[in-house]
């Protein structure tokens, strides 16, 4: 479980505060700072699968996209900052942050194209306060890869099971597919992305055959 520091702060003041080249990773939560679970090994070989599968992707395609190695995403309340487990950003977008060549803190959603979040023992953050603040800052993709099946019933069904969760924003509001054992997951910001649930959930040991990909 997570473990928070009972003294309510302000966004600058948590930046503030944030120990330089700490073991632990710490968010903003509604005021609160909060002490991020450590990761397993199996969170930590998810997470890394991904980051090389998009920064492979945005190296094929030529696009203009970079993964940072870490960044702060301050929402929109200015209550709470959260540190992604991946982040995919817009060059063009980061030219226009405030703050980011200085923290590496994302204030605009505009500068986003995905963020993942891989699931833990603290998977409410992921489906509770996370998306919400994703959502009301307009980032227009969020993954959530839940590859225990840990979420709550009402998030991933039931019985419960490994769930790969794309959330796009239409209209301002989270639409979301969900993909699981050989399903191919779709993202609107990756249209070309080749890897199926069981590929991403054993981190490439998934032998996987290749599926076809229709034109976006």
């Amino acid at each position: 479980m997570t473990q928070a520091i009972l003294k309510p702060v302000t966004f600058d003041e948590f930046i503030d505060w944030y120990p330089e080249n700490s073991e632990n990773r710490y968010e903003l939560h509604n005021r609160a700072i909060v002490e991020m679970p450590k990761a397993t090994g199996e969170h930590s070989e998810v997470a890394g699968f991904l980051v090389a599968e998009l920064n492979f992707e945005i190296r094929r395609l030529g696009l203009p996209y970079f993964v940072p190695k870490e960044c702060v995403v301050k929402a929109d309340n200015e209550l709470s900052g959260y540190e992604p487990d991946a982040i995919v950003l817009d060059r063009q977008g980061t030219d226009s942050e405030p703050r980011w060549k200085k923290e590496s803190i994302i204030t605009m959603g505009s500068s986003v194209r995905l963020i993942v979040e891989v699931v833990s023992s603290n998977w409410r953050d992921d489906y509770g306060y996370k998306l919400v603040d994703y959502e009301a800052l307009g980032i227009s993709e969020y993954w959530i890869a839940d590859y225990l099946g840990l979420g709550g019933r009402r998030y991933i069904g039931n019985p419960k099971q490994p769930t790969f969760s794309v959330y796009q924003l239409v209209d301002g509001e989270y639409q979301v597919n969900q993909f699981r054992g050989s399903d191919r997951v779709v993202s609107p910001t990756f249209g070309q992305l080749n890897l199926t649930v069981k590929q991403i959930f054993s981190a490439g040991r998934e032998p996987v055959k290749n599926a076809k990909i229709e034109d976006s």
